[in-house]
């Protein structure tokens, strides 16, 4: 089968198309041909060398894929042959592979999908649908004031909407570019405001409409958290979920002291559960098939142009999900 290979980190050029065996499902697992493979921000940055965690190479890039089942490992369900499913690979003994034509998984963590829910817009609903959802509920923004940055992407577009379901008394979203504030804005968005200016955080407390946001969902680290400060209100929560973009020092904490402000660490993967993980899934899958929730589509590439996919999302060009079509 071909698969994309990471074999050295750099450049989106390092990702190759090459010719691998095909997976062989084991006792208890599913084969799946790929139809659809989700591509993440962090993938950008683990393939740089600069996420948190350093892979060990060569690897398969790719935590999330949705497709078919075409073959049965011994002891499973025979009823889940032909079965359109989601493959959280992420939450799987093996977290990679998903740029690639076939992947296995354990049946039990195979999803079925709605038949009205494509598999592109499936993979949106799995590392970034899930991150949306569980910030939703670690942090309720019922009542509250929220501020979303990079709220046109894969994950601040979900949260946008998850936020208003859940009864946001006031959803401003952060974005880069006027056609992104207008899609923040078409989602729900009650404001919207271009974070490339110099004075955002005062555009932000204006919104508010209160001198700041009772919130910050903060999903992309670096010079932006401090800034974000600068717009949450006294005895407010910073959601941080930027993992390995931390640029907090001292002197922000010690300001967060004063004005009684919490910060709050968010990692999706310790809160995955098998039997939540499937749950929040199908409720994801339903929200989209039954026409309650948008996926905003970023962007889909053959297999092997994966490199213009991280080109893509490196140059902060995506607006919502990226896929590859093996």
């Amino acid at each position: 089968m071909r698969a994309i290979q990471l074999s050295r980190f750099g450049g989106p050029d390092v990702l190759d198309i090459v010719a691998v065996p095909k997976p062989e499902p084991k006792a208890g697992e599913v084969l799946v041909r790929v139809h659809a493979a989700g591509v993440n921000f962090f993938e950008v940055l683990m393939r740089a060398d600069r996420y948190a965690v350093t892979p060990q190479l060569p690897m398969i890039p790719g935590v999330e894929a949705a497709g078919i089942v075409e073959a049965l490992g011994q002891g499973v369900d025979a009823s889940l042959l032909g079965t359109r499913v989601a493959a959280p690979l992420f939450a799987s003994s093996r977290p990679f592979g998903g740029y690639a034509e076939y992947v296995t998984i354990d049946a039990s963590l195979a999803v079925p999908l709605p038949d009205s829910l494509s598999f592109e817009n499936a993979t949106a609903l799995m590392v970034q649908g899930l991150t949306a959802l569980y910030l939703s509920r670690q942090s309720p923004p019922a009542g509250r004031s929220v501020l979303v940055a990079a709220a046109a992407g894969g994950v601040g577009s979900l949260l946008v909407q998850l936020a208003k379901r859940a009864g946001a008394s006031r959803v401003i979203a952060a974005a880069g570019s006027k056609a992104k504030l207008d899609l923040t804005l078409s989602l729900g968005a009650d404001a919207a405001v271009d974070y490339s200016r110099t004075d955002w955080p005062a555009r932000v407390r204006e919104a508010a409409d209160c001198g700041g946001v009772d919130i910050v969902y903060d999903i992309v680290g670096g010079p932006t958290t401090a800034a974000a400060l600068d717009a949450l209100s006294p005895r407010g929560e910073l959601v941080f979920a930027a993992l390995g973009r931390y640029a907090l020092g001292a002197l922000e904490l010690e300001k967060m002291i004063g004005q009684n402000q919490s910060l709050r660490g968010f990692a999706l993967l310790p809160l995955l559960l098998p039997n939540a993980l499937r749950t929040s899934l199908s409720e994801l899958f339903d929200l989209v098939a039954g026409g309650q929730l948008k996926v905003t589509r970023g962007g889909r590439f053959p297999l092997d142009q994966a490199s213009q996919a991280h080109r893509l999302l490196e140059e902060r060009g995506a607006t919502g999900k990226v896929v590859l079509i093996p």
